[in-house]
């Protein structure tokens, strides 16, 4: 299942980072990714609740963002980073079916393959203030 969710985020980061980079349509670039790799139809199904989740709570995602990383306005994130962020928010706070830590080493993870060299100590940092205010919410 791990290996499943690992493949659908992955797809789910790419199609929002081309949303987010060229305007398209994130379900209709993911419906391509998915094509184009072949991927299974269990990881397209976790990648298109991923993007739906990440679509419909974008706002809301967002503002959590800019209350727990002041110094950097969404808009100027990295569009990886941005991305990576609002995935994993998604899934801890919305979804809450995976684990904080696997959601937030995923999202490290992540940041450490496709972001820059400081990425994925920025991704940390605000999902653990994050998970923070979630626990302390419990």
């Amino acid at each position: 299942m791990t290996h499943i969710r690992h493949d659908a985020r992955i797809a789910a980061l790419q199609a929002l980072f081309e949303s987010d980079s060229s305007g398209h349509d994130p379900e209709s670039s993911l419906n391509w990714i998915a094509d184009e790799q072949m991927l299974p139809d269990q990881v397209v199904s976790y990648a298109q609740e991923l993007v739906r989740g990440v679509v419909e709570n974008s706002a809301w995602i967002d503002s959590l963002i800019t209350n727990h990383a002041p110094n950097w306005p969404v808009e100027q994130l990295s569009a990886v980073d941005r991305n990576i962020l609002r995935v994993a928010i998604f899934e801890i706070l919305v979804e809450n079916r995976v684990p904080l830590k696997a959601a937030i080493n995923e999202a490290v993870e992540l940041a450490k393959t496709f972001g820059s060299h400081n990425s994925s100590r920025f991704v940390n940092g605000v999902l653990g203030a994050i998970s923070q205010t979630k626990i302390n919410s419990a």
